[in-house]
């Protein structure tokens, strides 16, 4: 242990962890598209099974919105905080006096929201770029509509301070985006 009281050994392993970490996520979506398939790409309107997919994941995507939107208003509702300095002033309280709890759970709600729509922009760009390359429809599935699990988990998980389980949908999240990334790279290679 050092003065500040962090074990060095540990520091190196975790350090390990996070630069392994996403190389391994990248391998395993690539594992995944090999083995279930790459078709060269066919630049194409998408099939109805694909738009079905892409469609479920935007709504699961909308339903995480909608529920990170309310449930960050109704916890600031609960602790009586403001959302801007006008309705500060409104309201008669200073934003300086808040419960310090409640502050806290607003920012966990708001870094909630923040990765969510960090995430949301990849999700954005590589699902339509693969709908249009007529993909493998099982792997559509399993990256777009995985994507937007790993989103709705992820926000449970940050919002009830489940690290490990955050951990795991984030991952999840990932894995999907890693799988869209390389089956398009995958399939113009083809």
């Amino acid at each position: 242990m050092t003065e500040t009281g962090i074990d060095p050994n540990r520091v190196r392993r975790v350090r390990r962890i996070i630069i392994v970490y996403p190389f391994a996520l990248i391998a395993a979506a690539i594992i995944l598209n090999l083995l279930i398939g790459v078709m060269s790409a066919v630049p194409a309107v998408p099939s109805k099974p694909i738009l079905i997919a892409f469609t479920v994941s935007g709504l699961l995507l909308l339903a995480n919105h909608i529920w990170l939107m309310t449930s960050t208003e109704l916890t600031r509702l609960k602790h009586g905080l403001q959302a801007t300095p006008e309705e500060w002033a409104k309201a008669g309280k200073v934003e300086t006096e808040a419960d310090p709890t409640g502050v806290r759970e607003v920012k966990r709600h708001h870094d909630a929201h923040n990765n969510a729509s960090e995430n949301t922009l990849y999700f954005a760009i590589l699902a339509p770029a693969m709908m249009l390359i007529s993909p493998t429809e099982i792997l559509a599935f399993i990256w777009m509509i995985g994507f937007a699990l790993g989103r709705l988990g992820h926000a449970y998980a940050y919002l009830s301070g489940k690290d490990g389980l955050r951990g795991i949908f984030m991952s999840v999240s990932l894995v999907s985006l890693f799988g869209m990334a390389s089956y398009v790279a995958l399939a113009l290679l083809t």
